[in-house]
């Protein structure tokens, strides 16, 4: 499973014709609750030897459509890990310094140190997805961007960050019912807002810039998945089962003690 979702350099990508149903690629539900169960028992073991060995750093980033699931997913991928280790960022709108200064400027001042796990919720890809469907800048800068964002993350990578990239995939038909839970239970009220809805109106030019941000940018050393997202228990399995796999081959160890402790009694 770890490598179902990835996307090969160069692959086409069509999200219209890409499945966002998880139940294709699992069928039963319990089992995939307990698989994801156990998977993120081994994260949060695998995780406490990363900050401990501070060694290796590993930055995930999340993009998705409104309603995707990104903070569910970081939530539920997360839970019970040492939140020393762990930083989420949430790229919203830049501030008035944040835009004086290149597009990369506040995204670099956010990536993980050695030891940490950085998240990103949104991240340097809102500069070719946000400001092209909604014509905030021209054509001229945001598309020589996938150019920068890979050379980008080729620099973070050959600095020891690894990086995983999670498009999370959902139908129209799903954003529609997750959007309408939103209205009609109080306590989700605060989710919704009516600018979701203008949004929605540019579902198709959305999924465009997705699908070209992809195949621009997705590479060897940072690869992208798209990961079925409609079911949110097929989801977090996928990324977290990509997740373990990942740290698993980086086998991060607790690092022996500074020096000789056998025999030391505390008083």
């Amino acid at each position: 499973m770890p490598h179902t979702h990835r996307l090969t350099p160069g692959q086409k990508i069509y999200l219209n014709f890409t499945p966002a149903d998880g139940k294709k690629f699992h069928k039963n539900r319990d089992k995939a609750e307990k698989k994801f169960k156990k998977l993120r028992k081994e994260f949060r073991d695998l995780q406490a030897r990363l900050y401990a060995e501070n060694k290796h750093k590993l930055l995930l980033v999340f993009q998705a459509m409104d309603a995707g699931g990104k903070d569910g997913t970081i939530r539920a991928v997360t839970q019970g890990v040492n939140p020393q280790g762990v930083r989420v960022t949430s790229f919203k709108a830049p501030s008035t310094i944040e835009r004086a200064h290149d597009f990369l400027w506040r995204v670099h001042m956010a990536v993980p140190a050695k030891g940490m796990i950085g998240i990103f919720n949104r991240s340097h890809y809102e500069d070719v997805l946000i400001v092209r469907v909604d014509n905030l800048v021209p054509e001229s800068v945001w598309r020589p961007r996938y150019d920068h964002i890979n050379n980008f993350e080729k620099m973070l990578t050959d600095s020891g960050t690894i990086i995983l990239k999670f498009y999370l995939h959902i139908s129209k038909e799903e954003q529609r019912e997750r959007f309408q839970e939103r209205i009609d239970l109080p306590e989700k009220n605060w989710k919704f807002s009516f600018e979701d809805l203008e949004k929605r109106k540019q579902w198709d030019d959305y999924m465009l810039a997705f699908e070209e941000m992809m195949q621009n940018t997705s590479t060897v050393y940072a690869p992208w998945y798209v990961i079925p997202s409609n079911q949110n228990w097929y989801r977090n399995l996928a990324i977290t089962h990509v997740i373990v796999d990942t740290l698993r081959q980086l086998n991060p160890q607790f690092p022996p003690p500074e020096g000789d402790v056998s025999g030391v009694i505390v008083k």
